[in-house]
């Protein structure tokens, strides 16, 4: 396939920085730059209206009630040269009252660069890094960062250095591009902020008012309570508008709230407790002291949704017992059944399935009332059994039952490799299965009773002495019967010799069985190709294009190999003829012989580099070629199969006239 080059997107960027601490820290008047886009890619289109277009619209609308007492300033980008990704340029220094001068100075914009989105950011960031003041960075992008290769990892950085943002991201007419989206939200999330989207003009404007109003932190509550009923071990973690109201967890409960992202850790003790948190991802864990227990929870808290964490803990529980199950033979001291027994016990709407011989489990005191089901027997026992908390208890259930019976009905032999069928009786249960195999070892096939009567096996390749077996549940023989799997014939008919490449015809005699396959491979190796004998015959294999000595094998089922036969793969003629210089750009025609297989394709490449152009050889002689516009040295090869260079010719890519 050819290699696809698409144009790097440009990014379209406007960036507030503006106060972002808790009240307590805000200052009255924050500083605030808006760093906008001004690369090529903004004259690109959305429902025929240019980005920049909608950008300025945007701009002048959010300006347009934007605090005259509030310092503002102006960064663009990507305005005065093309590919230039230090193109970054503070147009107006953040003081009062400039927003109209600024949004006359974005309408007279002229995009033609390149998107250096992630210096702008560290360059705005930094500017206001001497003022020690927590700012707010909107950014709305409209593709991939083309400068800096890693914008998540800036951003990780710039909060790493101690410079105190937080970055809201919108993603303008980004749907669809999963790697622009994931840079995104990373840097959102990596600075406590806030990942919107926007497909159009109006979706633009109602995400700039979302984050340009957002708050950066709120009051959050913490509650630990018991749980009414039943939960099972861990805690239940909830959200709720208010508080919840119930039965507080007893005695003193320790808080620890951190957030690696926003390097914030705080230990609280109370229950309930409140906390002002900037929003972000945090880590909250509840030490319930007096319970001993400890519950811990992830999640994000964000400006919608609600502001109270609850943390239910699991009621206290009586001790449980022990108990112990054994199913018997005939009488209380009989026998221990040695076929699967199945428990069931239960109590208040509560229920337990234990298997095993004898079953153990520990249950919570009370009257339970249990069944044992002998699954061979298909028998059903029942008692009801006083559990005493901390008190082990055990119980022996009889069982009165005469072994199931079973028959099996075959021929006395059978050829290798060949399908047999064999009638049987017995009882029929779930996972019963009719098996052949060697005598006294591992099944090699079976069949499940429940599928029908007879049941149909695969016999073994290998013949010998095998026995048939009645499976009961897949656990225990009840009937066998022997059989004799005599030999099969097994025959590969093809030529002594055939060309390297080519397509070759194998005519077999074989079992034929499900996955039997013909394979061509190097003597003792992997196979280079093979065709399944349910496909016909002959089968076709395809020849490999390195001359030597190989074999054909016919592989049973896909996993022994019961016949094979030698063959010569010779030589193949291959050559190309092309001129031995052409202009860059062009395109040239190039006369190839070869073995023109499935995926046989003509190739222009730099001398051992990959391939910039193709042609598969089944589209026609001579194959035509688009040379790349870079002059230079270069190679034409002939790849076989798409994976495999057998020829290749020199080309000089002179410059175009």
């Amino acid at each position: 396939m050819k290699p696809v080059l698409k144009a790097a997107p440009a990014a379209l960027a406007l960036l507030g920085l503006s106060a972002a601490a808790p009240p307590a820290l805000a200052q009255e008047r924050p500083n605030t730059i808006l760093v906008l886009d001004a690369s090529g890619s903004m004259w690109g289109q959305i429902d025929g209206v240019n980005k920049i277009v909608i950008a300025r619209e945007a701009v002048a609308g959010i300006l347009k009630d934007f605090p005259a007492d509030q310092n503002l300033g102006f960064v663009a980008y990507g305005h005065r040269q093309r590919g230039q990704c230090s193109d970054i340029q503070t147009i107006v220094e953040p003081a009062p009252g400039t927003a109209p001068e600024i949004v006359k100075i974005v309408n007279e914009l002229n995009p033609r660069g390149m998107t250096p989105m992630t210096d702008a950011v560290i360059a705005a960031a930094q500017a206001l890094r001497h003022t020690e003041q927590a700012a707010t960075v909107i950014l709305v992008s409209d593709g991939i960062e083309t400068c800096n290769p890693d914008p998540c990892a800036a951003a990780r950085a710039l909060e790493e250095a101690g410079i105190d943002f937080t970055a809201h991201v919108v993603g303008f007419d980004v749907k669809g591009e999963a790697e622009a989206l994931m840079q995104m939200r990373c840097i959102a999330e990596e600075t406590g902020g806030r990942f919107l989207t926007a497909d159009d003009a109006e979706e633009l404007t109602e995400a700039l008012q979302q984050v340009v109003a957002a708050p950066t932190s709120a009051e959050f509550s913490f509650a630990a309570h018991l749980s009414p009923e039943p939960i099972g071990p861990e805690a239940v973690w909830s959200w709720s508008a208010v508080p919840a109201t119930g039965n507080l967890v007893p005695g003193e409960v320790l808080w620890e709230i951190s957030s690696e992202a926003l390097g914030f850790a705080a230990e609280l003790t109370g229950n309930p407790v409140t906390a002002e948190l900037p929003f972000g991802e945090y880590v909250v864990t509840a030490h319930a002291a007096e319970l001993d227990m400890f519950a811990q929870h992830t999640d994000s808290f964000a400006p919608e949704g609600a502001r109270a964490l609850t943390a239910l803990f699991p009621p206290a529980e009586p001790a449980p017992s022990a108990v112990t199950l054994t199913a018997v033979m005939e009488e209380e001291d009989g026998p221990v059944v040695e076929t699967p027994v199945v428990w069931s016990l239960s109590l208040d709407g509560e229920g337990f399935e234990i298997d095993g011989n004898p079953g153990e489990i520990e249950v919570r005191p009370g009257l339970w009332r249990v069944t044992g089901y002998h699954v061979v027997l298909e028998q059903e026992k029942t008692a009801e059994l006083q559990v005493v908390a901390g008190e082990p208890l055990e119980h022996r259930m009889v069982f009165e039952a005469p072994a199931p019976k079973a028959a099996l009905t075959a021929p006395e032999s059978a050829p290798a490799g060949s399908m047999l069928e064999v009638e049987w009786t017995g009882p029929d249960a779930e996972r019963d299965n009719i098996q052949i195999a060697p005598v006294g070892a591992r099944y090699y096939d079976f069949a499940y009773t429940e599928r029908g009567n007879p049941a149909r096996l695969q016999t073994p390749a290998e013949p010998g002495e095998y026995e048939l077996r009645y499976s009961f549940r897949d656990a225990e023989t009840i009937a066998t019967r022997p059989i004799t799997i005599t030999e099969t014939e097994t025959t590969l008919t093809a030529p002594e010799s055939a060309p390297a490449g080519s397509m070759l015809e194998v005519e077999w005699v074989g079992p034929n069985a499900s996955r039997d396959n013909i394979q061509i491979a190097p003597v003792g190796g992997g196979y280079y190709d093979f065709a399944y004998t349910e496909r016909g015959n002959p089968a076709r294999v395809q020849l490999p294009a390195k001359p030597g000595a190989y074999e054909l094998r016919y592989s049973f089922r896909d996993a022994e190999t019961i016949a094979t036969r030698p063959i010569t793969v010779t030589e193949i003629e291959t050559s190309l003829t092309a001129p031995e210089s052409a202009p860059a750009g062009s395109v040239i025609e190039v006369e190839w012989v070869g073995p023109n297989a499935p995926r046989d394709n003509i190739q222009i490449a730099p001398v051992g580099g990959r391939y910039s152009d193709f042609a598969y050889t089944e589209r026609g002689n001579p194959a035509r070629i688009q040379l790349p516009a870079e002059p230079g040295a270069y190679e034409l090869r002939y790849s076989f199969r798409d994976s495999e260079v057998i020829a290749t010719r020199p080309i000089a890519v002179v410059p175009a006239p």
